[in-house]
């Protein structure tokens, strides 16, 4: 990939869209293709493939899905199972169908089963029941992935998928019903501040274990394996940055100064209680990096701040 090939990123308003946008114009990409859904909706068939017939983009980056917490998958399972699997499988082989050669296609933790040794290794999909909390997105992403090796298996094509930890940052959702737990502990806290709250509620026991990596770090994972020729199926990406989610909370505490008590509303799921990546693979393909926590949760706050426009 250099800096004049066509590239079609699929899902540019998102949160992990956005940040590779913004990290490909930084690197000088100047070709980058992107759609509204008013002009063109990925779970329509026949109009996903003539757009990527028109355009025959050189690469294609599938950051486009129907996500969120714990709560809107577990409540609406048929529609994450339908929109994931319309969305991937109307860009993979519409990809295919135009000539594209080289995919990534951005997988989620999830897919692995909720009982996974831990750090969890890319080999051990499969290999065990899911968590059913998630289930039909999970079983969603799978299909992409195995669309992904297939398609580059019969076809001789450069199909991969990277699966990151859970991300935040700019861009990110904040609906109290559907976003992960990260920009819902930072609108929790903030909120508490603005309103001098002594407590925050949390869902579950806050026990659970999770890793997290800024959006715009992913972003530049991404562009890194475009660039590199590895021949890989499955990439994990994690950061090394885990925590409870009771010590997030109390980490956004510190970051935006203000600490209060912890209430548990324990009639919520907990989900998995951990998901660590393994991430020997990324690392042996020549991946380094430092994440830095506080300075990202800063950068996301103070876009959620703008986005709301909110004054402390």
């Amino acid at each position: 990939m250099d800096k004049n090939s066509k590239i079609f990123l699929a899902g540019s308003s998102g949160l992990v869209g956005s940040a590779i946008y913004k990290r490909l114009k930084y690197f000088g990409y100047k070709n980058i293709i992107t759609s509204k859904k008013k002009n063109l909706n990925f779970l329509n068939q026949k109009k996903t493939e003539i757009f990527l017939q028109k355009q025959k983009p050189d690469y294609v980056i599938v950051a486009s899905a129907k996500v969120g917490g714990i709560v809107s998958n577990n409540s609406f399972p048929a529609n994450f199972i339908y929109e994931n699997l319309a969305i991937e499988k109307n860009i993979i082989h519409g990809s295919y169908l135009a000539g594209v050669k080289n995919l990534l296609f951005l997988g989620s933790s999830c897919v692995y089963p909720k009982k996974s040794k831990q750090p969890i290794k890319e080999e051990y999909l499969l290999k065990g029941e899911l968590e059913k909390t998630n289930e039909a997105y999970a079983v969603a992403k799978i299909i992409g992935i195995k669309m992904c090796e297939y398609y580059s298996k019969q076809y001789k094509l450069n199909y991969f998928t990277i699966m990151p930890c859970n991300v935040f940052g700019p861009n990110d959702n904040y609906n109290p019903l559907s976003s992960h737990f990260l920009p819902a502990l930072i609108k929790k806290i903030h909120f508490a501040k603005i309103k001098r709250n002594k407590q925050i509620k949390l869902w579950g026991s806050g026990k659970p274990l999770r890793e997290v990596i800024f959006s715009e770090d992913l972003a530049d994972i991404c562009i890194f394996l475009l660039k590199k020729k590895h021949g890989m199926n499955l990439i994990n990406v994690g950061s090394n940055i885990e925590l409870s989610i009771t010590n997030f909370a109390k980490e956004i505490m510190k970051i935006l100064n203000y600490k209060c008590a912890i209430k548990y509303d324990k009639s919520k799921p907990d989900g998995v209680k951990r998901k660590k990546l393994d991430t020997s693979l990324i690392k042996k393909l020549g991946w380094k990096k430092k994440y830095y926590f506080s300075k990202n949760i800063l950068k996301t706050y103070e876009s959620f701040l703008e986005t709301y426009k909110i004054n402390v």
